[in-house]
């Protein structure tokens, strides 16, 4: 009998690799968080199938830019909109316009977007799909590219569906000082449009009106519509977008920012009957509910028909018109000329009246 001990016989396996996760076709999952393989299918099959372009196709952690001499605008922004989708837009045009717009009012060109994803577990790949698209829609409508990004998933139950921040850069006229310091006495104050529009159709998405309305939200990019008020408007001084805190908020903002008066006549302030109605309703004053297509503008008197002019010729500037002055008195402060003839002070919104409209 032989001494030698007789080989261990181990169970032959086809291969020493983890086998491959199943595949998930139509919800997101926590791998696809995991910055693996799940994590580049993701972008090379939706981000990438819609951003697609030579910046981002480098697929580097950081965007290599080349610009002509002059100066940046850089803004970011974080969208967490309730409903997702609502009449008139969604959570990725808001994404890609709120930042757009950001950048342009200051009366800089933007040109690139960096996009970050929060996607909660369980979102139907569908969802991510159709908001991807929109937000393509939207940066080819203001002609910007969307040149890098970042995707997070967390638990069922943590993100609501999805959150998106968004980063823009453009580059500003040189020699070109744009911003709420610039308003002066004797400076007139224009308005887009019809405000309110965004706040309700967001709130009616969430069935909380208890009426039914068609209204739309107002979400659009508005820097081509600005480079035309830049051209008219040679001393323009303030381009603001009132989205949060609404058209009072913000001049508010720019009246602090400036150490100027601005007086508001009420009557002169477009506003649909439908946001009339349901914010009668419901108790809210227009004035500050969120705007997120919309433009305050403060020229001097002397440019305000040619600005008014050039806007009504646009899409997102035809019902334009003026509606205050900028004065010395009081410092600060914003006058409501009411449409009974009497003078309120208007103030800055205290708290948060609709949550989660952009």
């Amino acid at each position: 009998m032989s001494d030698d001990p007789k080989p261990v016989q181990l169970p032959a396996f086809e291969s020493p690799v983890c086998p491959v996760p199943l595949p998930h076709n139509e919800q997101i999952v926590l791998g696809h968080g995991s910055g693996g393989k799940m994590t580049h299918d993701l972008i090379r099959q939706i981000f990438l199938a819609a951003f697609d372009n030579p910046v981002l196709r480098a697929g580097d952690d950081a965007a290599s830019l080349e610009i002509a001499e002059g100066c940046l605008a850089i803004s970011t922004d974080s969208h967490v909109v309730s409903p997702l989708f609502f009449p008139g837009g969604d959570i990725g045009r808001l994404a890609v316009c709120g930042t757009v717009n950001d950048v342009a009012m200051l009366g800089a060109r933007p040109l690139y977007l960096t996009a970050s994803f929060i996607l909660e577990e369980g979102l139907p790949l569908s969802t991510l799909e159709r908001v991807v698209a929109s937000m393509k829609a939207a940066a080819e409508e203001a002609g910007v590219q969307i040149v890098a990004g970042d995707t997070k998933v967390v638990e069922k139950g943590k993100a609501d569906g999805m959150y998106i921040t968004t980063t823009g850069v453009g580059l500003r006229r040189p020699g070109r000082l744009i911003g709420g310091a610039q308003a002066r006495p004797g400076d007139v104050v224009v308005l887009s449009g019809p405000i309110g529009d965004h706040g309700i159709a967001v709130l009616s998405a969430r069935g909380e009106l208890g009426f039914e309305t068609d209204l739309q939200s107002d979400v659009a990019p508005l820097n081509r519509l600005i480079q035309v008020m830049l051209d008219a408007a040679p001393d323009l001084h303030v381009l603001r977008d009132p989205t949060r805190g609404g058209l009072a908020t913000t001049l508010n903002e720019i009246a602090r920012q400036s150490g100027c008066g601005l007086v508001i006549h009420e009557a002169a302030i477009p506003i649909r009957p439908a946001v009339l109605a349901a914010c009668e309703m419901l108790g809210f004053d227009p004035l500050y509910v969120a705007n997120e297509g919309k433009v305050v503008a403060i020229v001097p008197a002397d440019e305000a028909d040619a600005l008014l002019e050039a806007m009504r010729r646009t899409r997102y500037g035809e019902e334009a018109t003026l509606i205050g002055q900028v004065t010395a008195d009081p410092p600060g402060r914003v006058l409501l000329r009411t449409a009974i003839g009497a003078t309120r002070i208007l103030d800055m919104l205290a708290g948060e009246m609709l949550p989660r409209i952009c």
